[in-house]
């Protein structure tokens, strides 16, 4: 793959040549294909339950994301052990390890500190072995697909606690990523708010999944632009996903939510954030690719679409 100057440069000769060699599609072709774009570990999990198949198999996995033209792979990991496995078969496939997952248990003060010592074992065993240098937690709520909701005390406690893990993650040399699932949105937004407003931007960034913003506030576009409005200067990574009133594509394309527009709105900030597609399928989604396919129009896809913010 050419670099951006040497292309800008062979564009340059033959434009002078002739002008007709030389497209405007063409050259956004090329600066589109510099756009680096990550997968998540999640979605291709979801794709695999679907066609029956064994998502066990990390290198054969990783090989499929490779194929798809994909930069690098955001895994989930539970202990610092799974990281040694994971960097090595990425390593493997020449996929970067940026980001990486976990999950955290902050808002139940005798569970917290044990929590983020674990994270930050995990964390640091990412950084030694894949120099990962973003780290995406979603605090658990109180009961996984319950409707109980966490009491403002265990709000205070959880964005303490959020703020004291990005501090210490600082001290790595890495970031701590808040990340939203629909669950934060109930009761007007509290516990996403919460966690923003009550944090330390410089120890709690925000890792904007627009979607779940999205179904969180009933299917609402205005709701996803208000919160990037609101926490955009803290957003270092971006997890995509699209839908058809209301329900998950296959591919990352065009739909429910105007990405373009959310391009527009993240373009004067200083450091573009990680583009993670994370794409994932559910019962109601069309059935009529797999997971390389779906994930390779998604990333085509990506790329024109943030190239603009990229370039920045």
């Amino acid at each position: 793959m050419l670099s951006r100057r040497s292309f800008t440069k062979q564009a340059a000769t033959l434009a002078a040549c002739s002008p007709f060699l030389v497209s405007s599609s063409l050259l956004k072709a090329a600066e589109a294909a510099k756009v680096p774009i990550f997968t998540q570990q999640y979605p291709w999990g979801t794709f695999y339950r679907r066609s029956n198949r064994d998502a066990g198999d990390l290198n054969a996995m990783l090989a499929e994301v490779k194929s798809c033209g994909l930069a690098g792979y955001e895994p989930i990991a539970g202990s610092p052990q799974q990281m040694k496995t994971i960097a090595e078969a990425a390593k493997k496939q020449g996929l970067k390890v940026e980001s990486l997952y976990v999950n955290s248990t902050l808002h139940d003060s005798g569970q917290a500190t044990a929590s983020i010592q674990s994270v930050l074992d995990i964390a640091a065993a990412a950084k030694e072995a894949c120099g990962t240098r973003i780290i995406v937690t979603n605090p658990s709520p109180i009961q996984w697909g319950g409707s109980q909701n966490k009491s403002d005390e265990q709000l205070r406690t959880q964005s303490k606690a959020l703020d004291q893990l990005g501090a210490q993650l600082r001290k790595q040399g890495q970031q701590l990523a808040y990340h939203n699932h629909d669950i934060e949105l109930r009761e007007g937004a509290r516990e996403l708010h919460h966690m923003l407003a009550a944090t330390d931007p410089e120890n709690v960034k925000f890792c904007l999944d627009a979607h779940w913003v999205f179904r969180g506030c009933g299917n609402s576009e205005v709701a996803v632009f208000d919160v990037a409005r609101l926490y955009k200067n803290r957003i270092i990574e971006l997890h995509l996903r699209q839908s058809h009133d209301g329900v998950w594509d296959e591919a990352f394309g065009s739909g429910d939510i105007n990405y373009d527009q959310l391009v527009d709105m993240l373009l004067d900030l200083e450091t573009p954030p990680l583009l993670v597609l994370e794409q994932a399928v559910e019962g109601k989604t069309p059935n009529t690719m797999d997971a390389v396919e779906a994930h390779t129009v998604g990333r085509e896809y990506a790329q024109k679409t943030f190239a603009k913010l990229i370039a920045q």
